[in-house]
């Protein structure tokens, strides 16, 4: 059963292939004096594609594969992601989704990554879907540009029930090439989020894949997050089996899924971010969901669609310049 997997357990295997070839993926490795290990993925070390391949399957929780390939995006030819996975709740709802807000000593970052699961953050997320991890390692996955202060990193390891040097945090800038590569991983965890958030109980879901192009990297923080987060809204595809009972029903929330159902789709991410005066809170929240979505009902045979890949807003999201 689903519930009898760790997703602790599975990613560890992963995290050993990162850390014991740490010079091939591009990585940098630091164990701290409270024995923790962190692992820098794009701040002073170079990251890479297979570096943020293997950090999107272990934020998966180990219930994912990825893989890079290609796509086209209007005249242009992007680096593109490819996940799938046969547990899509647990890896993404369970694992991937960036649910943990971590604040401490002035230091703020969004964790991810099967540590949620030990420390069950959010809370209500797990008591949904119905899942609890526990086993001895952990690793969490930070979006960041800056290593944790040792306090939070203590904090971290009690919340999660685990000794300090059991504990390894993945540290990705999004102004990297590994950085964006795992947030563009997160395609079919963004569309179960919306789903969820439009009506569609996740636990329904049995199979998904989809796959989003890698941004090309910009410098400043704010026009690298507002790239992956377009390369995800515009260009992103995500594919997911269900089984439902009600086909004109389930039409119908698909209908609100992609991101063409906000009121501010249309325009750069950098744009509407600005607008906001560089406030998530203020943006549209059904906004942030793939460019296209599509559901195939194995209950009755009958499959969806909802949406498109908008390679003109991306192209110009992107800094894609034709000559």
């Amino acid at each position: 059963m689903e519930k009898d997997l760790s997703i602790n357990r599975l990613a560890s295997n992963l995290l050993k292939k990162l850390v014991t070839n740490s010079a091939y993926f591009g990585v940098k490795i630091q164990r701290m004096d409270c024995g923790a290990t962190l692992v820098d993925a794009g701040m002073e070390a170079d990251g890479g594609f297979e570096a943020g391949r293997l950090i999107t399957e272990i934020c998966m929780g180990g219930c994912g594969k990825a893989r890079i390939t290609r796509g086209k995006y209007g005249d242009f030819e992007l680096p593109s992601i490819f996940v799938c996975t046969d547990h899509p709740v647990i890896a993404t709802l369970g694992s991937q989704y960036a649910g943990w807000q971590i604040n401490e000593e002035g230091y703020f970052a969004i964790g991810s990554g099967p540590a949620r699961a030990l420390a069950q953050k959010p809370r209500e997320i797990y008591e949904e879907i119905g899942y609890k991890d526990d086993f001895d390692e952990s690793v969490l996955v930070l979006e960041t540009n800056k290593p944790p202060p040792a306090k939070l990193i203590e904090r971290i390891s009690k919340d999660c029930r685990v000794d300090p040097e059991n504990l390894t945090i993945i540290m990705t800038p999004t102004a990297s090439v590994a950085g964006a590569t795992q947030v563009s991983g997160r395609i079919v965890e963004t569309g179960i989020h919306k789903l969820r958030r439009v009506g569609l109980d996740p636990k329904v879901i049995l199979h998904a894949w989809g796959c989003a192009p890698i941004p090309p990297i910009h410098p400043k923080f704010a026009n690298a997050m507002a790239r992956t987060n377009d390369a995800i809204l515009y260009g992103g595809t995500a594919h997911y089996t269900v089984t439902y009972d009600d086909d004109e029903r389930l039409a119908e929330i698909l209908e609100k899924a992609p991101s063409k159902a906000s009121n501010q789709y249309g325009r750069a991410f950098i744009d509407i971010f600005k607008e906001a005066k560089y406030d998530f809170y203020k943006i549209d929240p059904n906004l942030f969901a793939p460019a296209a979505i599509t559901i195939n009902n194995a209950k009755t045979g009958n499959t969806f669609k909802s949406g498109d890949v908008n390679s003109d807003v991306l192209g110009k999201s992107l800094g894609l310049k034709a000559r």
